[in-house]
């Protein structure tokens, strides 16, 4: 027999089932907590969390940095900042085309963050 620890379970972020019961339901393990909160901070900053809203409902599923820069009042490299940390955070991914970088969604990730807040009608009528 082993002296070895268990394996922690890997949490998919790119699965289509969530990873965990919503928080109303049950408590997040802290494997999925520790995957999951760099997303959530990522999507903290008011920037950052409305360049995701355009990325994600760009007509085509994408968007150029070239029409998300000039929606803000900042700097490009301050934009470019901001799309870094979610694309580190894993909610979207980046492919460059010549001098511009596109940049889509990740759906699976989004839908994991989306189940972990939803609160169930069951759990809403107990409260």
């Amino acid at each position: 027999m082993s002296n070895q620890p268990a394996p922690l379970p890997v949490v998919d972020l790119n699965a289509d089932v969530p990873c965990c019961p919503p928080l109303a339901q049950r408590r997040v393990p802290a494997e999925a907590a520790a995957v999951l909160a760099p997303a959530f901070k990522a999507l903290g900053d008011p920037v950052r969390l409305q360049l995701m809203s355009m990325i994600a409902s760009a007509e085509g599923g994408e968007a150029c940095v070239c029409d998300l820069t000039p929606a803000f009042d900042l700097t490009g490299p301050t934009i470019s900042h901001h799309l870094r940390t979610l694309r580190e955070a894993g909610l979207v991914d980046a492919e460059r085309r010549g001098t511009w970088v596109y940049y889509r969604a990740r759906p699976q990730i989004l839908r994991q963050l989306a189940a972990l807040l939803s609160i169930e009608p069951a759990a809403a009528s107990r409260a």
